[in-house]
């Protein structure tokens, strides 16, 4: 049992380093357009925090060595993404996120590391570690509701990349099985709602991923409404200079026949 929990953690880990590079595609694209666009911060700055405070329970606790590994590379990423996410983002996104990234990722952990270092021992360490983690990995998990959100409201999975549902559905599966091998609770609850939430990202995306049909529809149409509004003025001008014309052609002809009265 020992080698299978072993061998699946290997693999969660790879797992976890494609999760954690899976927003190297919209990073590449923020850098070129010199711009963070309608992208959000928040899940970075979540699993940012997630993945510090695993780090540190992975180093608490005896015997988690691959969840203390796998999570310090992840806090390297995602620091790396935000930075970038901050040099690019107009004013007011760049605030917005320096705040939260002072107040969750700063303050919050800091706090954290404080009051356990100092206050608790032994199990009840571990155990208020893990509750910590564990509640923030489901924020992690669930802060992409936004990009759902936005992608039923504009019926559009552009700024819900693919890449990063897919291995968020496969990181929550493979670190589930591994918690249950290991009998780790911490892990297992917030890695299957990890699960669940990939699942659903999927299902959205199946749907919404193919949207050009409708707006190319949207486009035809428009144009035809266009080309028939253009037919439609000359028509009218033209029939207008025609009323004109007659009205003129009559006009002369009175006055003739008055001057030959006269």
């Amino acid at each position: 049992m020992a080698t299978l929990s072993f061998f699946v953690g290997v693999i969660g880990n790879i797992i976890s380093v494609l999760l954690f590079l899976s927003p190297l595609g919209t990073f590449c694209r923020i850098v070129k357009h010199r711009t963070t666009e309608e992208f959000e911060s928040f899940p970075y700055i979540c699993t940012l925090l997630s993945s510090s405070l695993w780090t540190y329970y992975g180093v608490t606790k005896p015997g988690s060595l691959l969840v203390a590994t796998i999570n310090s590379f992840g806090v390297v990423v995602e620091i790396i993404f935000i930075s970038l996410f901050l040099v690019f983002a107009t004013p007011r996104v760049r605030a917005k996120t320096a705040t939260l990234v002072a107040v969750l990722n700063v303050g919050f952990l800091a706090g954290v590391m404080l009051i356990t270092g100092f206050l608790l021992h032994g199990d009840i360490k571990i155990e208020v570690i893990g509750f910590l983690s564990a509640g923030l990995n489901i924020v992690m998990y669930g802060s992409p509701l936004a990009a759902m959100k936005r992608v039923v409201s504009t019926k559009s999975v552009e700024y819900m990349p693919f890449l990063l549902s897919f291995f968020v559905f496969l990181n929550g599966g493979i670190w589930t099985f591994y918690a249950v091998l290991v009998k780790d609770v911490f892990l297992a609850v917030p890695n299957g709602a990890g699960f669940i939430m990939g699942i659903a990202q999927l299902v959205l995306y199946a749907i919404y991923r193919n949207p050009k049909s409708s707006s190319k529809k949207m486009y035809e149409d428009l144009e035809d409404h266009e080309s028939q509004h253009e037919h439609l003025l000359p028509s009218i001008g033209t029939s207008m200079q025609e009323s004109i014309s007659a009205h003129s052609q009559r006009s002369n002809g009175n006055r003739d026949e008055k001057e030959e009265d006269m």
